[in-house]
């Protein structure tokens, strides 16, 4: 009994510590208030790179109700860079097919679809970056938005 026992706790341990390595570098989101993300709510995430030699992907993930009135999303992304440089991109997503049916995994009401954004990329200095995203559709309060996500990960390259 007391050998079984081991073997599941040193089981454990090593399940425990391989799932520690993971991918993911950086993920952080925003939820938006009454599941509606208003034009004047841009949300900023900072992020702080010490490893300037990390390749990485960076992508977004945005969960939808069936309210959100559109098939696609125009996003505004200005990334900002420790030794002042901004870029800005504009970019368009499709969240749903011409006949409405939707793209990603969902449950319910509830639609999830991960963006990529820019792929092998590196940070190429130390310090924080801020991202900061902003709706660019033709309606100033875009409902049906639950939630904003960014995440970073290792590039498997």
């Amino acid at each position: 009994m007391i050998r079984e026992t081991n073997k599941a706790s040193i089981l454990l341990l090593l399940l425990l510590l391989s799932s520690c390595n993971s991918d993911v570098i950086f993920t952080d989101s925003v939820v938006m208030e009454n599941n509606i993300w208003e034009l004047s709510n841009m949300p900023d995430f900072s992020m702080q790179i010490d490893d300037t030699t990390l390749l990485t992907n960076v992508f977004f993930t945005i969960r939808t109700g069936s309210d959100y009135p559109f098939r696609n999303l125009f996003l505004f992304v200005t990334v900002s860079s420790p030794d002042g440089n901004r870029m800005t991109d504009t970019l368009e997503y499709y969240l749903a097919d011409e006949k409405g049916n939707w793209y990603g995994k969902g449950f319910g009401d509830i639609h999830e679809l991960n963006l990529p954004y820019r792929t092998d990329v590196f940070f190429p200095h130390r310090g924080t970056y801020l991202f900061k995203i902003q709706h660019g559709m033709r309606i100033g309060d875009l409902p049906g938005i639950y939630d904003f996500v960014l995440r970073i990960e290792r590039s498997k390259r």
